[in-house]
C-alpha cells in the first residue's frame, strides 16, 4: 500500500488499510466530507437523506442536496405508502442512478411476523396466553431495553412493537411449525423488493434493509429465510448488500447483526441521550468493519419543530456538549459526527432550508 493510499484510508475513517480499489465513490463534490460505510466500501456523505417525507410532489430539494455532495438515499415502502420510493424515482430520473447509493427496506417483514403469531396467540386458551405474556415480559425485563434513556420512545406504538416482537419470539419454538416460513419470510422479502424496484424505477438496490425496525436481537439471528432471499437477490444482481434498522435495543441488535456475519451495515438509533448504552457496540462494529449510520440523532432534543417540546434535561445535554449559535438539531448532528465509529448520520430533510442547514455540517470538527 502506498503512503497516499494509506492516508486516503485513514481519512475515510477505516479501521485498517484497504486497497484503494475497494472504495466506491459517487457524486463526489468539493465541500462534502465522506466516510466509508464499513465493508461495503461505499464512500457515503457524512449526512445522508432520510426519505419519510419524500414524495412525487416533494423531491426537488433532494436535487439541491445532490448538488452539495449528498450521495445516499434512504427509503422504504412504508414511507407514504410507497410515495417516498416514487419520489426518489423522480430524483433518479432527473440525474442518474449511478449518482447515488440507494437503500430501501422490507417494511412488511416484522409486521407480518408479529401478525401471524398474534393470530395463533388469540386462538389459544387464556391460561396459555397468560404464560406466554409473562415469558415475553420477562425477556424484555431481562434485556433492560425499556430504560427511558435507552428506549427513546421515538414514535407512537414503539412499546407495542416491542411487546409484539417479544411475544412472537417466545412463541417461536412451540408454535413456529404452524407458520409457512417460505411464504411469510422468504417470499415476502422477494416480493417486497420486486415491488420497490418498480416504484423506484431501477433494476437494483445498493442496500436492502431487513428487518426494517427490528425490536429484538432474536429477529436478527433466527430467520435464515432472510439470508436465503438475500442470496437469491444478490445472485440476480438486484441487491448488493444486506443491512437492517433498529430504534429499540440498538446495541443488542447491532451486536446480533455483527454476529450473523451476513449483514454489512445497520442504521440504528444513536444520540446524546442513549449513547452510553450504544458506544460499546459501535466500537465492536468498527472492529468488525461493519458500517453504521446513526438515526434519531436529533429526536430527543428537538420535537416537531418546537425546541421547547424536548425534555429539558435532554436539551441541556446537547447545549452543554455543543455550545454556539447552531440550531439544536444541528448541534445534535454535529455531536454525533464527532464519533469516528459512525459512517454518517441520517437527516429527514424535508425542504431546501433544512438541506442548507444540515448538509454543511459534514466535515466540521468541534473544538476540544
Amino acid at each position: 500500500m502506498t503512503r497516499r493510499n494509506f492516508l486516503l484510508c485513514a481519512a475515510a475513517g477505516m479501521p485498517g488499510p484497504l486497497p484503494a480499489a475497494s472504495l466506491e465513490w459517487r457524486n463526489r463534490q468539493p465541500g462534502m466530507a465522506y466516510r466509508r460505510l464499513g465493508r461495503t466500501g461505499f464512500m457515503v456523505s457524512e449526512v445522508v437523506m432520510g426519505g419519510n417525507r419524500i414524495a412525487p410532489d416533494n423531491y426537488e430539494h433532494v436535487l439541491l442536496a445532490l448538488d452539495m455532495g449528498l450521495n445516499y438515499l434512504d427509503t422504504a415502502p412504508a414511507y407514504g405508502k410507497g410515495a417516498s420510493e416514487l419520489g426518489f424515482a423522480r430524483v433518479i430520473q432527473s440525474r442518474s442512478r449511478e449518482t447515488v447509493f440507494l437503500t430501501t427496506k422490507v417494511s412488511l417483514w416484522d409486521i407480518n411476523r408479529n401478525r401471524v403469531y398474534r393470530e395463533i396467540f388469540e386462538s389459544l386458551p387464556e391460561p396459555e396466553q397468560r404464560k406466554l405474556r409473562l415469558r415475553a415480559q420477562e425477556e424484555i425485563e431481562r434485556r433492560k431495553v425499556t430504560d427511558p434513556d435507552y428506549f427513546g420512545n421515538y414514535f407512537e406504538g414503539q412499546r407495542a412493537e416491542l411487546d409484539a416482537a417479544a411475544l412472537a419470539n417466545v412463541m417461536e419454538k412451540e408454535y413456529g411449525r404452524r407458520i409457512d416460513r417460505e411464504k411469510n419470510y422468504k417470499k415476502l422479502v422477494l416480493d417486497s423488493v420486486e415491488e420497490s424496484l418498480k416504484r423506484l424505477g431501477t433494476d437494483h438496490l445498493d442496500i436492502l434493509m431487513c428487518p426494517h425496525g427490528a425490536s429484538t436481537p432474536y429477529e436478527v439471528l433466527n430467520y435464515p429465510e432472510i439470508f436465503d432471499a438475500f442470496e437469491v437477490l444478490k445472485k440476480a444482481g438486484k441487491v448488493r448488500y444486506l443491512g437492517l434498522s433498529a430504534h429499540t435495543d440498538p446495541a443488542g441488535i447491532l451486536e446480533a447483526a455483527i454476529e450473523a456475519k451476513v449483514y454489512s451495515m445497520a442504521m440504528v438509533a444513536y444520540n446524546i441521550v442513549n449513547h452510553r448504552y450504544v458506544d460499546r457496540a459501535l466500537e465492536k462494529a468498527r472492529q468488525a468493519d461493519f458500517g453504521v449510520i446513526a438515526m434519531k440523532v436529533a429526536r430527543p432534543v428537538y420535537r416537531g419543530g418546537d425546541e421547547r417540546a424536548a425534555e429539558p434535561g435532554h436539551a441541556e445535554r446537547i447545549e452543554t456538549a455543543v455550545p454556539g449559535p447552531w440550531k439544536r438539531p444541528q448541534k445534535a448532528y454535529l455531536w454525533a459526527l464527532q464519533n469516528p465509529n459512525l459512517s454518517g448520520v441520517i437527516s429527514e430533510m424535508v425542504n431546501a432550508d433544512m438541506v442548507r442547514d444540515n448538509l454543511p455540517l459534514a466535515g466540521r470538527k468541534l473544538a476540544a
